[in-house]
């Protein structure tokens, strides 16, 4: 498929912001990050505006994006409904957790404790409804798996954990844990996207395009004789893009390193002590892992393959 570059910047950019509020959340929550309002605003701050940016591009991708508020009213059916829904829903909790957070930085009262529950609660939710868009597509056999929200809910922790260490670096509460958690976390999202990738290279072919004609009953073989179109058309160009492999492996091998190995080494090899050596690494820490993490999204779009494409040539899917 033809990935939009759109779709790609909503899915990386909420799924961070995503990320950084649900664990500073959890780990103010337990108590392991410091109640200033320098830190509220910093972390409350990014991830309203990753959030807040990632849902706008998302409607940029739509032919009449002054429509999209229509989208919220199919939310029995629609799993693009239901992210719709549930992101404006995580706002309520996320604001007021934020602004109590700053008006009472002495400790955590029974208002925030709520806010924030309901903000994690809120943030899961909503990067697994992003996840289940593409999930749902029976049509699309490589994301009609249980991988894609693992996926999708693993990349969101991952760039979230760098994030939060650059901003505890700088907000001065970097501290061994955060650091461990994030490289836990890097190595679980290489491992989940590796569990991915395997799943799909061992799927078991169950559309071609004699199941698609209907000429499988009768044991024939299907040939396409002419194509159904003289040019190119929205399902040529949107849904039959085709990958070289080659390029694809080497591309795999890329985000792989960039959004995973460097920033793991970067992280490891980080430190508490206000020296221009950690300012560098992890503004580079940063950088690798939105590219890595952005390459990986692309290819999760490019590779895939849609039934589609059945009638239009493609032996199978």
């Amino acid at each position: 498929m033809h990935p939009a570059k759109s779709v790609i910047l909503f899915t990386v950019a909420s799924g961070a912001g995503y990320g950084l509020i649900f664990l500073f959340t959890l780990f103010d929550m337990l108590g392991y990050v410091p109640r200033t309002p320098a830190a509220t605003a910093m972390v409350f701050g990014l991830s309203l505006v990753l959030i807040t940016g990632g849902l706008l591009a998302s409607t940029f991708h739509l032919g009449h994006p002054e429509r999209a508020w229509r989208a919220l009213t199919q939310w029995r059916s629609s799993w693009l409904s239901r992210e719709g829904v549930a992101a404006l829903a995580t706002y309520a909790p996320l604001v007021v957790y934020g602004f109590l957070r700053w008006q009472n930085p002495e400790v955590l009262s029974l208002a925030e404790q709520v806010a924030g529950g309901l903000t994690l609660v809120g943030a899961v939710v909503t990067v697994y409804c992003t996840s289940m868009i593409y999930a749902s597509l029976k049509t699309i056999p490589a994301w009609a798996t249980a991988w894609t929200p693992a996926s999708y809910l693993a990349m969101a922790l991952v760039t979230g954990s760098v994030l939060l260490c650059a901003l505890a670096y700088m907000g001065g509460y970097f501290t061994n844990m955060i650091q461990w958690v994030t490289m836990i976390l890097l190595v679980f999202g290489a491992l989940v996207k590796l569990g991915y990738r395997r799943a799909v290279m061992r799927q078991r072919i169950v559309s071609t395009a004699e199941t698609a004609t209907g000429l499988a009953k009768e044991g024939e073989t299907a040939h396409l004789l002419e194509a159904p179109h003289t040019e190119g058309n929205y399902l040529t160009e949107e849904m039959g893009g085709r990958l070289d492999r080659n390029a694809a492996g080497r591309l795999v091998r890329m985000s792989m390193m960039a959004g995973f190995l460097y920033p793991l080494l970067l992280v490891f090899f980080a430190s508490s002590q206000s020296l221009w050596i950690n300012d560098v690494i992890f503004v580079v820490a940063i950088l690798t892992t939105g590219v890595g993490i952005a390459m990986e999204r692309w290819l999760f779009f490019a590779e895939a393959r849609h039934s589609v494409t059945l009638y239009y040539g493609e032996r199978a899917v």
